[in-house]
């Protein structure tokens, strides 16, 4: 059965004729998982860039937050001229955006402008070489990502003109699970909702969250890359109803020091001839699993220290490891425990491993494809995990913690042998220097903690 929302060069060729849609979005996601790219025409979009694609300049996968060049990437720089790349629709995504009017959009891959090979450094290549490699390996990978965000009644300019100071939640109480207060929030919620749905999306539901002001909307889930592009999709969505409305959500893993932080849970399994590889006759404590199962839950854990920086890429990431705040702090494994960094759910076909380390913030293809480099690695080495925890993990302070701040992940990633041999040495020198340049931007950055403290009294 066709996805709802979804459409072939057909479908939109006799939308355009009829009027119903007139602009095409063509857009990729940069290292934070923005979306960038162009609108087209939608007749020139089907004449041209539908099957020759379009081209980009190379510098949008060297750049900082604000869009500024940075130097001492080997991919792109000054020296090289800053040349283009080529984008190629994966017409798989093709697709209205139903929240925006007579517009349709499609998401590309990052292509060498003379080769037509996939760029490795560009995320989506990077995960899609995780998939080539899973299957190689005889197996397929379905997967969902639960995304948190906060919303404000401030909209975007004026909440920017405040220096993000004061802004005001959408609500006044925690509001988890309660419905009275997240009904105050439906003309957002519901357009949310609705757009998405039409939009080849299809959603699950929708609740408050446990910080003031928080929300999480679950979309279904799907195989690894189109989950990944149905992430990036949902982000710019919410941020663009928001922005018609007058408000503003975040997706900051850490919006403020006294609210919980805002996670994206991954949650994952194997396939194998239609059937969850995940699931088996063996026991593991409550969880009846297979080897895979327990290879790949082995793997996944015992390599998130060397690419932390793939599931928690910002400064503002680790403030979310606080213990006590729903967040994971530890690296550890139970059955529907929501202590554990990684929580196993289901039983059957619906078995699968849930990691809850990674935040709001992560890009999802980079996130996607550190699980599976780790668990597939974990197979192939037939990695025994831990043992099950029972119990308040936050508590078991024996255990591995996950790191304190972005500085201390990137030094076990960039000196990874795993990392290098799973993603290339282009590719993690590429990232490590990205990190290295998030880590310079804050230091020298002067905080609102330091003005409060020493403004007067130093």
């Amino acid at each position: 059965m066709k996805n709802k929302g979804l459409l072939t060069l057909e479908e939109l060729s006799q939308l355009v004729e009829a009027g119903k849609i007139d602009t095409v979005v063509v857009g990729f996601t940069d290292h934070y998982g923005r979306l960038v790219g162009k609108r087209f025409a939608a007749d020139f979009f089907l004449e041209s860039a539908a099957r020759a694609g379009t081209h980009a300049c190379n510098y949008l996968l060297t750049t900082d937050m604000e869009m500024d060049p940075v130097s001492g990437y080997t991919f792109a720089n000054w020296e090289l001229g800053y040349g283009d790349f080529h984008l190629q629709p994966d017409l798989r995504t093709l697709r209205r955006l139903s929240w925006l009017k007579r517009t349709a959009g499609v998401l590309c891959s990052v292509a060498d402008e003379n080769t037509h090979k996939l760029v490795a450094e560009a995320p989506r290549s990077v995960l899609q070489r995780q998939l080539d490699q899973l299957q190689g390996e005889g197996f397929t990978a379905k997967a969902a990502s639960e995304l948190e965000y906060y919303a404000f009644t401030n909209d975007y300019r004026s909440a920017h003109t405040q220096h993000y100071h004061d802004l005001q939640p959408v609500g006044w109480y925690l509001e988890d699970y309660h419905l009275l207060q997240g009904a105050r929030t439906e003309k957002f919620t519901a357009a949310a909702r609705k757009h998405l749905q039409k939009s080849g999306i299809p959603v699950e539901n929708s609740k408050g969250e446990w910080g003031l002001g928080q929300h999480e909307l679950n979309i279904r889930y799907a195989e690894v890359m189109e989950m990944a592009d149905r992430h990036v999709l949902f982000k710019q969505c919410l941020k663009e109803i928001a922005d018609q409305q007058g408000i503003s959500v975040t997706f900051m893993a850490k919006f403020h020091e006294d609210q919980a932080g805002s996670s994206c849970h991954l949650h994952l399994s194997l396939w194998k001839n239609k059937e969850n590889a995940f699931a088996g006759d063996e026991a593991f404590g409550p969880v009846m699993g297979s080897a895979v199962f327990r290879w790949f839950l082995g793997g996944w854990i015992h390599y998130v220290p060397e690419v932390m920086p793939f599931y928690a890429p910002t400064v503002n990431s680790y403030k979310r490891y606080v213990d006590g705040s729903w967040a994971p702090t530890r690296l550890a494994w139970s059955y529907d425990n929501r202590t554990a960094g990684f929580r196993v759910v289901g039983h059957g076909d619906s078995l699968r491993i849930e990691c809850r380390i990674p935040g709001a913030d992560c890009n999802p293809y980079l996130a996607f494809a550190a699980a599976l480099a780790s668990g597939l690695a974990g197979i192939r080495e037939q990695r025994e995990p831990p043992a099950i925890f029972t119990g308040d993990i936050y508590a078991a302070a024996h255990l591995p913690r996950v790191p304190y701040t972005l500085e201390e992940a990137v030094k076990p990633f960039a000196t990874s042998a795993f990392a290098r041999q799973a993603f290339g040495d282009a590719v993690v020198d590429h990232y490590t220097h990205f990190f290295e340049q998030e880590i310079t931007a804050f230091r020298q950055s002067v905080t609102d903690w330091e003005r409060r403290r020493y403004f007067e009294r130093i």
